[in-house]
Parts: structure tokens; sequence; C-alpha cells
């Protein structure tokens, strides 16, 4: 996520820190940035990376759109039948639903984090020190991860509605991978080799990634001697409901596959027909993507008797507009190629606005003075997580259970430090070792031990109250109104106490 925090540090070192003291230097698009005060730019920067995140959840939304097409996808397969000794053709799913939770949904919502830090690993090629994606950062976004999209996954069932996780072996085979992930990353940094990484550690933060997924898959499939012997409730059989209502608009809606003139693959259980769109076709579902992002009143919306919460939701959409029209020209319709080509194109430009956002609240600690750390923390890491919490929130509204929701948060966390880390200190070892004989060293690693103490403390506060909920109201997420928003507000509070000691303890208050 802090992709550009060590270049930050270099180039505002001379740069007061005091609010409006001296001009900062860095500009976003033009340098003419550099002439107007630093209240006004802050203003602007802020407004900028508020934006972005609209983009984000634009983005997002039409990315969870195109997994559920690549996991709906099945293959034929022929079995004989025992009894008649006759071949029997058969639909299976390609994707297990656990792995999809682990690699498409996980991975696929923490791909701005890899993405930059890779790039910056092989800038970085040559040098002493690692850049990039630093430790402190990601435990930041562990952070935000843990409370604030919990927070929002407990409110966004109906009232009353609940949701609970079916295959709790999963689950907390996904915990325990989540939590070993921030203990292997103290004890590489501070315990093993201090503030050196080696090429077998670097390789090994890797190869968990894997482990990650064989022990999660064995678990569900319940393979003896390697899963827990946890029963799991009945769960559904297509990874989402089946939509019976538009969503946009009341005629042709974009994502009403019956009113198309063609059909799509149909993958329930019971029904199964393969049809791929023509080119008169496809073009006229491009062309129903335009219509939807110039939609700006559904007929939901033109029933709305408060005229204020109309002209909101009218400004809302107005906001939307530009960033649902880019969507529509570069990003085909999800019946492509069972939704692979706008899934890949969807992670591109969830990237692209991350970088932008990196960008961004480099500036903004450039022209406040606030310490870049603390901007990681806070905006930098909501920032990149971003697409985890929208996909997370779009999860536990569409799904019937809480599995691929909360598995989204605690797989983000795995993923960020097996891959997001690890890929990048793979590739600067294996040069630094094959042209220097020499290990790779760590900038700044003295806020970590702190930091990781508060979220071991904090995460412990939060996955208490998630068992207790289970326990007492048969499930993580929804129940009755008061009490979700309740453990709302009890989760924003623990994302707050972790930022707060563990900026107090950047800038030396304790």
């Amino acid at each position: 996520m802090s992709l550009l925090v060590n270049d930050t540090i270099g180039h505002i070192a001379g740069v007061s820190n005091t609010f409006g003291v001296e001009k900062c230097q860095l500009y976003f698009l033009f340098h003419g940035e550099t002439k107007l005060g630093n209240g006004v730019r802050g203003f602007l920067y802020f407004t900028a990376l508020a934006y972005c995140f609209i983009g984000l959840s634009a983005i997002t939304a039409r990315f969870f759109r195109s997994m559920e097409h690549v996991v709906k996808h099945t293959r034929i397969v022929e079995e004989i039948d025992p009894f008649t000794n006759t071949i029997v053709v058969k639909h299976k799913k390609v994707w297990n639903y656990t792995i999809a939770d682990i690699t498409l949904l996980a991975f696929g919502t923490s791909f701005p984090q890899i993405s930059l830090a890779t790039i910056d690993a092989i800038r970085n090629i040559g040098q002493v020190y690692a850049g990039g994606l630093g430790p402190g950062t990601l435990v930041g976004s562990a952070a935000f991860d843990l409370f604030p999209i919990h927070a929002v996954c407990v409110i966004v069932p109906k009232a009353g509605e609940l949701k609970k996780i079916s295959d709790i072996g999963v689950w907390l085979v996904e915990l325990f991978w989540s939590f070993w992930a921030y203990i292997w990353l103290y004890i590489t940094l501070e315990v093993w080799t201090p503030n050196v990484i080696t090429l077998w550690e670097a390789l090994l933060t890797v190869l968990q990634f894997g482990l990650l997924l064989l022990h999660a898959y064995a678990q569900d499939m319940r393979w003896p001697y390697l899963s827990l012997p946890i029963a799991r409730s009945k769960r559904p059989e297509e990874w989402v409901p089946v939509e019976t209502a538009p969503c946009r608009n009341g005629n042709t809606a974009y994502d009403e596959y019956q009113k198309l003139p063609y059909t799509e693959v149909a993958e329930s259980s019971d029904q199964f027909s393969r049809e791929i769109p023509d080119k008169d076709n496809l073009l006229s579902i491009w062309k129903q993507q335009f219509i939807d992002a110039l939609t700006l009143e559904n007929p939901e919306s033109r029933k709305l008797n408060n005229t204020s919460l109309r002209i909101a939701k009218l400004f809302w959409e107005l906001l939307c507009a530009p960033w649902r029209i880019l969507f529509a020209a570069f990003v085909p319709p999800y019946q492509i190629a069972h939704g692979w080509v706008s899934f890949i194109l969807s992670l591109v430009f969830i990237s692209g606005i991350a970088y932008i956002v990196t960008k961004l609240t480099d500036l903004i600690s450039c022209v406040t003075g606030i310490d870049a750390y603390v901007i990681a923390f806070t905006a930098l890491a909501a920032g990149t997580s971003w697409p985890d919490l929208m996909a997370s929130k779009i999860a536990a509204e569409r799904q019937i259970t809480a599995d691929s929701a909360i598995a989204n948060i605690t797989c983000s966390n795995s993923v960020n430090i097996y891959i997001g880390i690890g890929v990048p200190w793979l590739i600067d070892t294996l040069y630094n070792f094959f042209a220097y004989n020499e290990p790779l060293r760590i900038e700044n690693a003295g806020y970590l031990s702190f930091s990781l103490l508060v979220f071991f403390a904090t995460s412990v506060g939060c996955i208490g109250v998630l068992v207790f909920r289970r326990l007492t109201l048969g499930a993580e997420l929804g129940g009755p109104r008061l009490w979700a928003w309740v453990t709302c507000v009890y989760f924003m509070l623990l994302w707050l106490i972790f930022v707060v000691l563990s900026s107090l303890h950047i800038y030396g208050l304790i």
C-alpha cells in the first residue's frame, strides 16, 4: 500500500512539519500546484482521494459480478451409472468455493497492494534496502480489514436477518493462517534475523500461501488427519443466489439475462444451457452498459417521497457517472469468456486507481506535515483496502451465508503478507544473493513490534465478539438492528484504538 512512503520521507526531508510554514515541492499533475497554499492543496488532494474511493466502489462492484460468473463456470463430466451401466452426463463446478474465496476474491481485492509492491521491487533491484510496501503499513491494512470491514458487514443484512458462517472449520483454518502471517512477519524482522531478510526467509514467506490453500482445501474436503473434525452446516448450491429482479432500471436491465436476445450459461444444479452471444447480441449488451451508466434515476428512486433523499441519491449517481462511463467503455460485459476478461480488466483498473491513491496520500503527507506512517495507517490503508471493503460488503448483501464476506477479510490479510510482501522480497533477495551474496535490509522496522502487539490485542476483542454473536444470536452478521449497530460501533472503536496508539508511538509520545 505505501509504495512511495520511503520516497516520500526522502522528498519531504527538510520540509517543515508545521502546516503551512513551507511549501511542499511535490505535485500531482502540474508544477503550478506548488504555487497554491498548503491548505488549499490539502483540501484538493483530500477531495481527489475521496473521489478515487468512489471509483474503487464502482469498479469493485463490476469486479465482483465478473468473479461470480467465473465461479459459476461448469465442466461436463461423464460417469457410468453402476446400476444401469449407462453413461450419465453431469455438470460439475470448476471452482471449489473455498479456493475461490482465497484466490479470486481475497487475491483479487489485494491485487493493488501486490502489483504496486512487485513493481516497486523491480525498480529497487540492486538496492541494499528494501523499498515499497513496508511491513508496518501492512499491519495498518490488516487492522482496517479486520475492524472497519467487519463493522460494515455486520450491519449490511436487513433488520432481523441473520447470516452465519456455514463452515466454521474452514474459517478457523483461514483465521489461523491470517494470524500466523503476522507472527511470521514479527519473527523474520525482529527475532530470526533482525532488520534483515534472507533469500530463504523470502522463499518460505511465499510458499506459505500454498500451504494456506492446501490446508483450507483439505478442511473443505474433510481430508483425514489434515482437517478439524467440525461438522459443516448445509450451504447453498450456488455461490450467489439467482436474482429475480433488475438491479438498475425497469426496462432491459444489464443483469437480467433472460430479457436479452441470447441465453447465458445457466449453471444452476438442474439447468445447463450453453450458448455464447453472437456479435450483434454482444454489441447490444455492451450498449446496455452505457445506458445503465448514464441512467441517473431508477424506478425505485422516482418512488421516493422524500425530496431531500431523492436529490441526495441523484447527486450520488451524478458523481458516479464518469467512473461508470469509463468502465462501461473499457471493461467488456462479464458474459464474455465466463467473466474472465471483465475480471482481469477490473483488476487493472483497481490497481491503477490504487496507485493514484498512493500518490495522493504522499502529497497529503507532504502538504500537511502529518507523518507518512500515520497517513499509511489511516488514509493509505483505507484507500488500497477499499476493494476489500466493497467486496465483503457486496458478498454480505448478495450471498446467503457469511462465509465469503468474512473469508475475504481473513484471507486478504494472509495474501498481503505471503504474496504482497513475499514476492517483492523474493525478487530483491534473489538478485542480491546472486549479484552481491548479500541479504536484503529493512529500514524503519522499529515501529512494527509495538503495532503488532496492539493489533493482536485488539484482534482478540474482535474475534471474541464474533464468537459471542454466534453463540447468542446464532450468526456473525446481521440480527436485531440495535445489536448490529452496537457491534459496528465496537469494531470501529477497536480500529480507533489501534490507530491512536500506533500514531502516538510513532511520534514518541508512548
